[in-house]
């Protein structure tokens, strides 16, 4: 046994070789640091110049914890998101105290409550639509707010896996993405959109082109209910998709048809497409070649384009039309993207979605092609809004990645994604467990919905989309409100059909 003295002479012994380590260390560190030609601050203030990269860093995770209050975030801030963990969880949508949401920001969104809305035994329960009357195989769309396109690649494997699952149990269907069909999309047995990206992955032959036999091999899968096919997205429009190398493991190359361990790049845009009539060309030979609904999927740029768009729809055949059409706003999405077109590019939905829908209704469509909307809608607000602006359905992506755990870590192109969501590496993937998962993403979607339809209920209407512009005043920078009916006349004529 040491006495009192030797354990005190080699504490100081330990603490001597400590700082000794240490010295060394800095002075390493300050060599390095003032031979480097690459970085000014660490040239001029060694060691400690290194802290500025590393606050720089950790400086997001520090705000969203301990800074930021619980509306100023961007992209979503804390609110929305406690909302999404609220609603995963099954717990009391009840709050105390009154609301914590300024009601003088712009842009704004506020309900007008029906002076006698219908009693409670007749809720506003939202009913099934049809998408592509025309079609051998039409499809009756049981719910209004669905999974938006996240390919498998862009999330791990126990993230479709809990998509899946978890939307055949809330009875919505999930968008593949354009990364193709894997085993895990079908492994819950719920309703697919298949997305056919630029490339083509999991639908194209040895030259990257669309293949009608593999189109065939993905109709045969009776989930698989419609097809969209995708132009552009809000997070890069103008530019394919981009999955990062590290990211293309074996079995995700397999399914898409492209080398393993290489970055998947797609083209910009379809090479067979270079104007309207040969995209709607692309739209009837997939929908002839598969028997199902075929869509499109684009950021809006301008109505100069889309009015383009619909008068190349309206000089054909009414059955030749796309079945639907999914509108992304500019705001950007789940996954890589170079910041300007992220930050810069194509439309936000609030304003593209109504151009959309008012160029379609002007042409008589409104009952044939049904709009989607999509791009930075997570709460119930946001879908109810869309809907009253005019879409027939709403999808999220972001939304059911927070339902999945996601934090918002901003990790989503780097393969480290703490929560196991976007990363394919094995041991991060293990906080993600999929039993849990699917009952909370379940959860999520019918949350959504029910909340929806009490807005809908309060609002005096007996169907979600029965909700017209009317029903939503928006604030004015004076701080006022005013209807979106008056700021952006158009549907409150049009029956839900």
């Amino acid at each position: 046994m040491y006495s009192a003295v030797q354990w005190s002479e080699l504490l100081a012994g330990l603490f001597v070789l400590a700082m000794l380590v240490v010295l060394v260390v800095v002075a390493v560190f300050f060599v390095i640091d003032r031979m480097q030609t690459g970085d000014a601050i660490r040239r001029n203030y060694p060691v400690i110049g290194r802290f500025r990269r590393i606050f720089t860093e950790l400086g997001e995770f520090f705000r969203q914890y301990f800074f930021a209050m619980d509306r100023e975030e961007l992209p979503f801030n804390r609110a929305q998101r406690e909302w999404v963990e609220r609603a995963t969880e099954g717990g009391g949508n009840t709050v105390a105290f009154g609301s914590t949401r300024s009601m003088a920001i712009p842009g704004t969104s506020v309900f007008v409550n029906a002076p006698f809305p219908p009693l409670d035994d007749k809720h506003a329960k939202s009913a099934p639509l049809v998408i592509g009357p025309h079609c051998r195989q039409p499809y009756a769309a049981p719910s209004l707010f669905n999974i938006s396109g996240m390919s498998y690649g862009a999330i791990s494997r126990p993230a479709v896996r809990a998509l899946s699952h978890g939307a055949r149990k809330a009875g919505i269907w999930l968008n593949t993405g354009e990364g193709g069909l894997s085993p895990y999309h079908l492994e819950g047995d719920c309703d697919i959109v298949f997305q056919i990206g630029t490339a083509k992955y999991g639908v194209r032959d040895a030259l990257g082109g669309l293949s009608d036999e593999r189109l065939r091999e993905v109709a045969a899968h009776d989930t698989v209910r419609m097809f969209e096919l995708k132009l552009s997205q809000g997070a890069k429009p103008g530019k394919g998709g981009i999955l990062p190398a590290e990211k293309v493991t074996p079995e995700i190359a397999q399914i898409r048809g492209i080398p393993a361990g290489q970055a998947s790049i797609s083209p910009n845009r379809h090479p067979e497409a270079a104007q309207f009539g040969e995209l709607l060309d692309m739209v009837s030979h997939i929908r002839e070649v598969t028997g199902k609904p075929v869509g499109l999927k684009m950021a809006v740029g301008s109505e100069a384009a889309m009015e383009a768009l619909f008068e190349a729809i309206v000089a054909r055949r009414v059955e030749e039309a796309p079945d639907f059409i999914t509108i992304d706003g500019g705001e950007g999405g789940t996954g890589a993207a170079p910041m300007p077109l992220m930050d810069l590019v194509a439309l936000p939905v609030r304003e593209a979605l109504p151009i959309v829908v008012d160029i379609r209704d002007h042409h008589g469509l409104k009952g044939r092609i049904r709009i989607i909307s999509s791009g930075k809608l997570i709460n119930p607000g946001d879908i109810a809004w869309a809907i009253c602006a005019g879409a027939d359905f709403v999808t999220s992506a972001r939304g059911f990645m927070f339902s999945l755990g996601c934090i918002q870590a901003m990790r989503c192109n780097r393969n480290t994604c703490p929560t196991g969501v976007t990363t394919h590496d094995a041991r991060l993937q293990m906080g993600l467990v999929v039993e849990d998962k699917q009952d909370k993403v379940a959860r999520y979607a019918r949350r959504i919905i029910e909340e929806v339809e009490m807005i809908a209920h309060s609002v005096g209407v007996s169907e979600p989309r029965l909700m017209r512009r009317r029903h939503v005043r928006i604030v004015q920078p004076d701080g006022s409100s005013v209807p979106l009916s008056r700021l952006i006349p158009n549907n409150d004529a049009h029956t839900f059909s």
